[in-house]
C-alpha cells in the first residue's frame, strides 16, 4: 500500500488534469501558438535578402543577424522549463508570447532609430531568441501536468505540427507581403497575429487572478506549490536521462542540418528544378506524419503495449529510419527520388514528438520542463553549430562533387564543380571539354600512363582554395574518379 502523502499527491495531479473538452480547446490554442512562434521566427529569414539590399549588408553581416537568434535561444531553455514547473507552463507561454510578439511587431521601427541597423536587428533577434527559448520547455511542463499519459503523444504531435505549418505560412504569405508591401509588413503580420492570440488566451482560457499570481511569483521569487525537493544529482546519474539528452541533441542536429542545407543541395544538384517543390513538399508531408505518429503511439498504448516500448519504437522511427532516407538522398541522380527521400526523412523526424519529447514527461513529470530544457539546450547548441561553419561535400551526380565550405557568419561562396574526365571525347567527336573547377589549370592525364618506378599510379593533387584548409583531392588515372577529400583541418 502506498503512503498517504503519495496517494494525496497523485489524486491532486489527476484532479489538475484537463477534461476531454478542455484538452481539445487547449490543443487547438497551443497549435496556433506554435504556428505563430515559427511565423515570428521565420520572419527575418524571409526578409533577409531585401533587408540586406536596403541596409547594405554583405553575406557575413546578414549571417550574423540570422544566427544571432540561437545566441539567445540557447540561454533560456532551462529557465523556461524551471519556471513552467513552478508557476505553470501556460502562464510562461502567455507572458513570453506577449513579449516576443511585441518585439516582432516593432522590429521595423528599430530601423528608424539610427544608422546602426545591423546592431539593432541583431539585438532584436537575440531578444526574440531569449523569449522564444522558454516556449517548448514550458509546453512540455504544461502537457506533463495537464494531459493523461495515454493522450500525450497525440497532443504533443498535434501541437508540434504547428512548427511546419508556421514555416509554410510565413514562406507563402510572407513572400506575398514582401512583394506587395515591403519587408516591414511581414513583421507587422506575424507580430500582430501573436498579440491577438495572446489576447484570446488571456480572455478565454486564463483567468486574471492566475496571471497576476504568476507575475507576483516572478517579481518576488516565491514558490507557488511545495513539491518535494528533486534529487538532481541522482536524476543525472540515471542512464535514461542521458539517453534522453543525447537523443534530443541528435534529433535537433539532424533537423537543423536538413532545414539549413536542403535548399542548397537541391539548388546546386538540380539547377533546373522548381524551388517551391523542394521547399514546400517535405514540410507538407511532415504535418500529417506528425499527427499520424501521435495517433499511432496513443493507440498502441491503449491496446496494452508498454509505454516505454512504444516510446522506443517511435524514437527508432524518428532517428533511425529517417537517417536512412537522409543517407539515400545523397546517392540518387533523380530529382523525384530526392524529393521523396527528403520528404520521408523530414516526415519521419516528426515521430520524435511521440518519442523523446513525451518520454521526458514520462521520466519526471514533476520536473519535465527543467529536464526538457537541459536536453533542448544541447539540441539548440547543435542547431547553432549547424548554421555556422560546416565544411563538407555534397554529392552531385551531374557534376561530380560540390564543395560547400560555409564561413562562420553563414555566408558561403559558390560551389565549385569538380568534373570527372570519364569521357575522353567532346560532343559529336569534337575536342575533349576542358575541366573546370580546381583541376582546370592542371595538365591532363594521358590515357595509358606509365607506372612510376615504385609501381604506383601517377596522381594529380587538387588543393582546396579555402584559407587555412589542407583539403586535397587526388585523381587516379586508372580509377578515373576524384577520391573523397579529407576533412578540413
Amino acid at each position: 500500500m502506498q503512503p498517504a502523502p503519495e496517494e494525496a499527491r497523485r489524486d491532486a495531479a489527476e484532479d489538475a488534469q484537463w477534461s476531454r473538452p478542455e484538452c481539445q480547446v487547449w490543443t487547438g490554442a497551443l497549435l496556433l501558438g506554435t504556428c505563430l512562434l515559427y511565423c515570428a521566427r521565420a520572419s527575418m529569414p524571409v526578409c533577409a535578402a531585401t533587408m540586406s539590399q536596403d541596409f547594405g549588408w554583405n553575406k557575413k553581416e546578414a549571417g550574423v543577424v540570422l544566427s544571432s537568434f540561437f545566441w539567445g535561444y540557447c540561454l533560456t531553455q532551462v529557465v523556461g522549463g524551471h519556471l513552467g514547473d513552478r508557476i505553470g507552463g501556460e502562464k510562461v507561454i502567455l507572458l513570453s508570447a506577449s513579449a516576443w510578439g511585441f518585439i516582432t511587431a516593432v522590429t521595423p521601427l528599430l530601423s528608424h532609430l539610427g544608422n546602426a541597423h545591423l546592431a539593432f536587428m541583431t539585438f532584436s533577434r537575440v531578444l526574440t531568441g531569449l523569449l522564444q527559448g522558454v516556449y517548448f520547455p514550458a509546453l512540455t511542463s504544461l502537457l506533463s501536468q495537464k494531459v493523461r499519459e495515454s493522450e500525450r503523444a497525440f497532443t504533443y504531435s498535434t501541437v508540434g505540427a504547428g512548427s511546419q505549418f508556421g514555416t509554410l505560412v510565413t514562406g507563402a504569405v510572407g513572400s506575398l507581403l514582401l512583394d506587395w508591401y515591403g519587408w516591414p509588413s511581414v513583421f507587422y503580420f506575424s507580430g500582430g497575429l501573436t498579440l491577438l492570440w495572446v489576447c484570446y488566451v488571456y480572455r478565454c482560457l486564463l483567468g486574471e487572478k492566475d496571471l497576476i499570481l504568476a507575475l507576483g511569483v516572478l517579481a518576488q521569487g516565491l514558490p507557488v506549490s511545495r513539491h518535494t525537493k528533486v534529487p538532481w544529482r541522482q536524476l543525472f546519474r540515471k542512464p535514461s536521462v542521458w539517453a534522453a539528452i543525447i537523443s534530443q541533441l541528435s534529433a535537433a542536429c539532424s533537423f537543423f542540418i536538413l532545414l539549413s542545407w536542403l535548399p542548397t543541395f537541391f539548388k546546386e544538384t538540380f539547377p533546373g528544378s522548381k524551388g517551391w517543390v523542394f521547399n514546400v513538399v517535405p514540410w507538407l508531408v511532415a504535418i500529417p506524419a506528425s499527427l499520424f505518429s501521435g495517433l499511432l503511439s496513443d493507440r498502441l498504448i491503449n491496446q496494452g503495449y508498454r509505454t516505454i516500448t512504444v516510446r522506443k519504437f517511435m524514437q527508432v522511427m524518428g532517428l533511425g529510419l529517417s537517417s536512412v532516407f537522409a543517407l539515400c538522398l545523397g546517392h540518387t541522380s533523380s530529382f523525384c527520388k530526392s524529393v521523396v527521400f527528403a520528404s520521408a526523412s523530414i516526415g519521419l523526424q516528426t515521430f520524435n514528438h511521440s518519442g523523446i519529447s513525451v518520454n521526458i514527461q514520462d521520466l519526471a513529470p514533476s520536473c519535465a520542463g527543467f529536464l526538457f530544457g537541459v536536453a533542448n539546450t544541447a539540441g539548440a547548441l547543435a542547431g547553432r553549430r549547424s548554421r555556422g561553419r560546416v565544411p563538407g561535400w555534397l554529392p552531385c551526380r551531374d557534376h561530380g562533387l560540390l564543395d560547400v565550405c560555409v564561413q562562420p557568419g553563414g555566408s558561403h561562396q559558390q560551389p565549385r564543380a569538380m568534373h570527372l574526365p570519364g569521357v575522353r571525347e567532346g560532343p559529336a567527336g569534337g575536342p575533349e571539354p576542358r575541366p573546370r573547377g580546381p583541376l582546370a589549370d592542371r595538365p591532363t592525364v594521358p590515357e595509358d600512363p606509365a607506372p612510376s618506378a615504385s609501381g604506383t599510379a601517377l596522381s594529380l593533387e587538387a588543393p582546396c582554395s579555402w584559407p587555412r584548409c589542407e583539403q586535397r583531392g587526388s585523381l587516379s588515372p586508372q580509377e578515373g574518379a576524384v577520391r573523397r577529400p579529407r576533412p578540413c583541418g
